[in-house]
């Protein structure tokens, strides 16, 4: 694959055989974002016109799948043209590069000829550089921990999981430009980007949506699949080309015949609740399944729990839990979200 001439990393320019060299000096590296960096560049750099990707594991086991890397020069000149990030521009590289995420960063600045900064993907990533950057991905908890620093940053895109309405409030007031997306690994990132003020998301060009018959997201994106992409994400359908995200309907809770989607329920929750936590189904007798409540962090008086509940005039009979759990600390898939089913599974063993 070509490597644009403007094209930096850490400063240092590299033409293709100086990037080998670096990406087999990293595979000998102790510090593991260094050996997945070297790694993925030297997928990327050899013959093959496809590239191994591991998904994140949030839905299911971890699996392998292969990519074009034309698809993936695609999605990188789509991101490009949206941002209006041409060459030169700086951009920091804070996520593992082991994912789609970390790799498309990467992707993006041998392509558009960025000059990327490297960093271990901690939670306070801006910490250890200064200067400012006209572009950032970042998951919410990293988001959460930098606000004191992203007066440095132009663009910060905020991926991996879903941003809490805490955390939209906070940003809503900084002098940046935040960005929610939407995408998976079979999307090559984002295919689709909603400001963090704003309900729906918008697909990029020559992306379109549509629903299946369980109302779930279907998505066409001829330059980055060759096959329409059927999603598990349950949403609300403006038209082909926008929609606000609902939930997963891997999660959905079917109690007394009435479907409940976490999501919707834990945005109501949100209202009151600051630490973390999550709704899950739990079987019951009567009603097929019945609603539970998992709170992160020591146990607190369920009384007070119920009483900030009871305050939501929003919640509808059933959203109401009918239990509520308490654990030290959720279980977290390796790209920091929730493991919804083995944190369940851990409270209730």
């Amino acid at each position: 694959m070509e490597i644009h001439p403007n094209f930096k990393l850490d400063e240092i320019a590299y033409d293709a055989k100086g990037l080998l060299a670096l990406a087999k000096n990293y595979r000998t590296s102790e510090i593991d974002y260094r050996r997945d960096i070297g790694d993925f560049l030297m997928q990327w750099l050899a013959d093959s016109t496809t590239i191994e990707v591991q998904t994140s594991g949030s839905t299911g086991a971890p699996k392998l799948i292969r990519l074009q890397k034309k698809h993936m020069v695609n999605s990188a000149m789509a991101t490009g043209a949206y941002f209006n990030l041409g060459p030169n521009s700086r951009t920091l590289l804070c996520l593992p590069a082991q994912y789609i995420a970390g790799k498309m960063m990467l992707v993006r600045a041998l392509v558009l000829g960025w000059n990327i900064s490297m960093v271990s993907p901690s939670l306070t990533p801006l910490a250890a550089l200064e200067g400012r950057f006209d572009f950032v991905a970042m998951i919410p908890a990293q988001v959460e921990q930098s606000l004191k620093e992203l007066h440095r940053v132009e663009s910060v895109l905020i991926g991996g999981a879903a941003v809490s309405e805490s955390l939209r409030k906070k940003l809503v007031s900084l002098p940046v430009e935040s960005y929610e997306s939407y995408g998976m690994t079979e999307t090559i990132t984002h295919i689709a980007l909603k400001k963090i003020n704003q309900d729906y998301f918008t697909c990029l060009p020559q992306v379109s949506v549509s629903k299946d018959d369980r109302g779930c997201l279907v998505i066409n994106v001829p330059k980055v699949a060759d096959t329409p992409i059927v999603t598990n994400d349950i949403v609300e359908l403006v038209n082909q080309y926008k929609f606000k995200w609902l939930g997963r309907w891997d999660n959905v809770i079917n109690s007394g015949g009435v479907k409940l989607i976490p999501e919707r329920i834990e945005k109501k929750y949100a209202e009151v609740l600051s630490r973390r936590f999550f709704v899950a189904g739990l079987p019951d007798d009567t009603f097929g399944n019945q609603l539970v409540l998992l709170l992160e962090g020591n146990p607190t008086m369920e009384e007070e729990i119920v009483a900030k509940l009871n305050s939501l005039q929003s919640l509808e009979k059933l959203e109401y839990p009918k239990k509520i759990f308490f654990t030290p600390q959720f279980i977290e898939t390796e790209t920091g979200k929730i493991n919804r089913g083995r944190t369940l599974e851990l409270v209730l063993s």
